[in-house]
């Protein structure tokens, strides 16, 4: 049984949240990690680098010159790469550089991703992540409480829009929905910080009660 202390908005101590031991998972799942990082920033590239072929580019099909006799050497028409204005032999084409992940490959990574975090002893439970107002000066005081030096994730159970309007000007810091929380989240970000809601949702998809559907937070 791993223990996570819960603390208020102030940095105090109110408490433990308990995660069951076969909720976590150390053993496997580095690969399925690296997997599905890979695979989410893959599909983050837009794929729309285009260039024209000899057929796209516009012109004639007569020939620059006659075939005897110039001097020159010979052309057949103006549309070549080896012109300038003309096409670009085997140049970028729009593509798509998606990869594709079963879902049991990203419940792992999911899993893997979350479990080393608390290995790591950088996951902190807050009992009410919310703030009255959307001001940055708030939430940075809210990270001096937490002690948080380094860049960090928030999760939350519920959309807060005073806590995503009041750390839009931090650097190094994003909030997310639990349900929206992803392997790359938790890889990219060194400190994981959850209200206690969030962390109700996050063991609940460990559990494998809440089905994996990618990022939509769609549950099946």
């Amino acid at each position: 049984m791993s223990k996570l202390t819960i603390y208020d908005m102030k940095g105090g101590e109110v408490g433990m949240f308990d995660i069951a031991d076969d909720l976590l998972e150390m053993s496997k799942g580095r690969q399925a990690v690296h997997d599905v990082v890979v695979a989410c920033l893959a599909g983050r590239r837009s794929g729309s680098a285009s260039t024209l072929s000899k057929g796209e580019v516009a012109g004639s099909n007569k020939k620059p010159w006659r075939q005897k006799g110039t001097g020159r050497a010979r052309a057949g028409y103006r549309q070549s790469p080896v012109w300038r204005g003309g096409a670009v032999a085997f140049g970028p084409r729009p593509r798509d550089y998606s990869v594709k992940v079963n879902k049991k490959v990203a419940k792992l990574a999911f899993k893997r991703a979350f479990s080393d975090r608390v290995a790591d002893g950088n996951v902190r439970i807050v009992e009410k992540l919310t703030l009255e107002e959307p001001k940055t000066a708030l939430f940075v005081s809210l990270l001096k409480a937490l002690g948080i030096k380094k860049s960090a994730l928030f999760i939350t159970g519920d959309r807060d829009k005073n806590l995503i309007l009041a750390s839009r000007n931090v650097e190094n810091v994003a909030v997310v929905n639990a349900m929206e929380l992803s392997a790359y989240d938790l890889v990219r970000y060194p400190v994981v910080v959850l209200s206690k809601s969030g962390m109700e949702t996050v063991k609940a998809r460990l559990s494998g009660k809440v089905a994996e559907v990618g990022n939509s937070g769609v549950e099946e």
